[in-house]
């Protein structure tokens, strides 16, 4: 019988660990930082995986909405948020994982949400 091949053999192993999850890519974040974050997305009852990712998502997209939308939907509500998801809990999510998170983690995540939220 002819030996596989190791690469075939180690590339269906990797699938069949997580078959269903999401994995979660963030700009910025380093490859050890996306692990941690995705042990924590499997880890905690508050999260499913892809959540980290879909919060920073929803935050760089509402951060970069003209000044004036921002302060009617401040007031007003927005408008997509039931289906989209709202900003403001996605940021709150943000600041929950960062607590979460090994202080290199926390210090990868914060470096990306402190560019978005205009700090830097």
């Amino acid at each position: 019988m002819p030996r596989s091949r190791s690469g075939h053999l180690r590339r269906n192993r990797a699938h069949a660990r997580r078959p269903d999850a999401t994995r979660t890519v963030i700009d910025g974040l380093s490859a050890r930082t996306l692990a941690e974050i995705a042990r924590l997305e499997l880890d905690r009852n508050y999260l499913a995986p892809g959540d980290v990712g879909v919060a920073v998502r929803i935050w760089k997209a509402h951060r970069r909405r003209p000044l004036s939308v921002l302060w009617r939907e401040d007031e007003l509500g927005g408008p997509h948020w039931d289906c989209c998801g709202d900003p403001r809990e996605a940021r709150e999510l943000l600041g929950t994982v960062m607590g979460a998170l090994s202080p290199r983690g926390a210090r990868e995540l914060r470096r990306v949400v402190s560019r978005l939220d205009g700090d830097v």
